[in-house]
C-alpha cells in the first residue's frame, strides 16, 4: 500500500524531518495538497482545503497546546502511526554496515492509541478534531551510543524509524467511535478487568482506555468493588 502513494508528489518539503514523518507525509499526500503552510503561528504538515493535517509519530503531549490553538478556528486531523510489525536493524559504529536485522515479537493494534490519547482525551469532544490511526510495518534503526540515555538498551539507541508499508487505517471522529473498543461483549456495569479480558489487552492498558473514555464522557463511574472502579456507558 505504501508504494502505491509514495511517488504522487515530488515537491513535498521534508527538510529537517525524521525519516518516518517525511515518508508518512509523502504517503498521505493527495493532488492539490499544500505542505508546510503557516497557520496561526504554526507550520502545518498538510493543508487539504479547509482541513489541517498534522502527522505525529509519538508524544501527543507535545502537540497539546498547538492543537488547542488550531481547533479554535480550524478543522484538524491528527494522524498517528502504530507499528503493527517492526524490524530492528543494528548498524556498525560508523553507521555504514548492517550488523543484524531481526523482527520484534511485539505487534501493535488500534487499541494502542490509548497509550498516547490519554494525554489529550478531551480533544475528541471537539467537533473540529478527528484522529486517524495508521497501522504500519517499520524498521527501527539502532546504533551504539555512549550516553546515559542508552543504558536501558545496552548501549543501543534508536537513530531513525523507516516506513515499510501502511497496512491499515482507521479514523475516529467522535468519542462514540472510540467507545466501540469496549464492544458489545462487555455489559454494563464493568471494571477494567472485564475490559482487559474482553479486548485481550493488559489490565494497565484497559485502565488507560477507561481513563480516556471517562474523560470523553462516554462512560462514567458508578461504584467501586474493593479497589476497582465500576463503570457504565453514559446515555447519549
Amino acid at each position: 500500500m505504501a508504494s502505491e502513494k509514495k511517488n504522487r508528489s515530488h515537491d513535498i518539503s521534508t527538510l529537517n524531518e525524521k525519516d518516518l514523518h517525511a515518508a508518512l507525509k509523502q504517503w498521505y499526500a493527495e493532488p492539490g495538497d499544500e505542505f508546510e503552510v503557516p497557520v496561526a503561528g504554526s507550520l502545518i504538515d498538510i493543508v487539504r482545503g479547509d482541513l489541517l493535517i498534522e502527522i505525529q509519530t509519538r508524544n501527543f503531549a507535545a502537540m497539546k497546546r498547538k492543537l488547542k490553538k488550531l481547533l479554535a478556528d480550524h478543522r484538524v486531523r491528527l494522524v498517528h502511526p502504530i507499528p503493527f510489525e517492526k524490524w530492528i536493524v543494528r548498524l556498525s559504529d560508523d553507521k555504514q554496515e548492517v550488523l543484524g536485522r531481526r523482527k520484534s515479537p511485539k505487534r501493535g493494534c488500534f487499541e494502542d492509541v490509548f497509550d498516547e490519547l490519554m494525554r489529550i482525551p478531551h480533544l475528541m469532544t471537539n467537533p473540529n478534531f478527528t484522529l486517524e490511526i495508521l497501522l504500519i510495518r517499520e524498521e527501527e534503526v539502532r546504533c551504539r551510543d555512549g550516553s546515559a540515555r542508552a543504558w536501558r538498551k545496552r548501549g543501543w539507541v534508536t537513530q531513525e524509524r523507516r516506513l515499510l508499508e501502511v497496512v491499515a487505517r482507521r479514523t475516529f471522529e467522535t468519542p462514540a467511535d472510540l467507545l466501540d473498543f469496549v464492544g458489545n461483549e462487555v455489559a454494563d456495569p464493568f471494571t477494567t478487568a472485564d475490559l482487559a479480558q474482553a479486548t485481550g489487552r493488559p489490565r494497565w492498558q484497559a485502565q488507560r482506555m477507561a481513563y480516556c473514555l471517562r474523560a470523553m464522557d462516554v462512560i462514567e463511574m458508578v461504584d467501586k468493588q474493593g479497589n476497582a472502579i465500576v463503570y457504565k456507558r453514559t446515555k447519549t
